[in-house]
């Protein structure tokens, strides 16, 4: 598995992630029984080490704290072969899980106190002595701009208990003068955001500024929530408990219409659809890591395979930006807003 390094800290991962969300947050596996099993899901991600994935992106609010003792349960044992990347900033624990829906945002909390318990927490769960990556979860303008807690992480980053810091903008699709704003104003290491084939805004922005910055990206959703891996129909439902059961049935149908003129990035058996979302990706040097959503081992295998497809080549990319700017000639629907999710 090829690696890149986040910006320019020194920290290297596989360049293709396990998103531990999956298997620590209800709300995205709702009718997937096999994700409810404990053991199933160590299993899961002792494999994705053994296929060579390293990264591994988890939150303290996944799961209440699920998202991170899981990484300890599966992965403790070999703590020195992975790179762990984790979030902060939800005040998680005032809500039970048994409460909490996948839907609605908890409160944000980035003061020098909290964000200081948030690393002693996050380290116990993990039961390790450092953090690779540890960024701000969905931070807001207001939480960009304050060098007080800032200055915490740099400090924290002298003492070795976190190696590199980033952000997170979301949940939903946009938040461009956020990532700006942390990539230029901010010493980050890494910004995170979603991007894929068909939602390339504002990603090309990020992508833009993260260069000059000599920052890394790592880009969620790669599949669009599931319309690039080249399984849904017209006749797709999603479980009530499922985040996708949010959207506009245009979402649906609009997506399928464009799945259907990406059908050339498949060179003829040579890549999946999914794959060549993943390569899509990859092309730009910028991004590091890539965070596609893994439900089970044989789509594992496929994304993991996705690094060892042909790279894209500069028709290809010329071509994808071409249908993308003419919205891949169907017309813009402004109904078909982002549901905001705590990812």
């Amino acid at each position: 598995m090829q690696q890149r390094e986040f910006g320019q800290s020194g920290v290297k991962a596989s360049v293709v992630g396990f998103g531990v969300w999956t298997v620590s947050t209800p709300w995205w596996h709702a009718s997937n029984e096999k994700l409810k099993d404990k053991a199933y899901n160590l299993a899961l991600l002792q494999k994705a080490l053994d296929s060579g994935i390293t990264l591994f992106d988890t939150a303290d609010t996944y799961g209440n704290g699920l998202g991170e003792t899981i990484l300890k349960d599966a992965l403790g044992h070999r703590r020195d072969e992975i790179c762990i990347s984790t979030k902060f900033g939800y005040e998680w624990k005032a809500t039970p899980i048994e409460e909490r829906k996948g839907q609605v945002e908890q409160p944000l909390n980035f003061n020098p106190d909290f964000v200081q318990a948030a690393l002693e927490g996050a380290l116990e769960r993990l039961g390790t002595d450092r953090i690779d990556l540890w960024m701000m979860h969905n931070a807001k303008m207001s939480h960009i701009e304050r060098e007080d807690t800032f200055a915490l992480l740099a400090k924290l980053k002298q003492q070795g208990k976190v190696r590199a810091y980033g952000v997170s903008v979301g949940p939903a699709i946009g938040w461009e003068p956020e990532g700006v704003k942390a990539m230029e104003k901010q010493a980050i290491d890494c910004l995170m955001i979603i991007y894929n084939l068909l939602e390339q805004n504002p990603g090309r922005r990020f992508i833009e500024v993260a260069k000059q910055r000599g920052v890394g990206l790592m880009a969620r959703i790669p599949h669009s929530s599931g319309m690039l891996e080249g399984k849904y129909t017209k006749d797709t439902k999603f479980d009530a408990g499922d985040h996708r059961a949010h959207r506009k049935q245009v979402w649906l149908e609009q997506g399928l219409q464009k799945v259907e003129q990406l059908e050339f990035l498949k060179l003829g058996g040579k890549r999946t659809l999914a794959q060549a979302a993943i390569q899509y990706i990859l092309a730009h040097p910028e991004l590091t890591a890539v965070l596609p959503n893994i439900y089970d081992e044989t789509q594992m295998a496929e994304f993991v395979a996705a690094v060892d497809t042909p790279a894209f080549s500069a028709e290809e990319l010329a071509k994808v930006d071409a249908l993308f700017d003419s919205n891949f000639g169907l017309p813009i629907d402004n109904s078909m807003e982002k549901v905001a999710v705590t990812r």
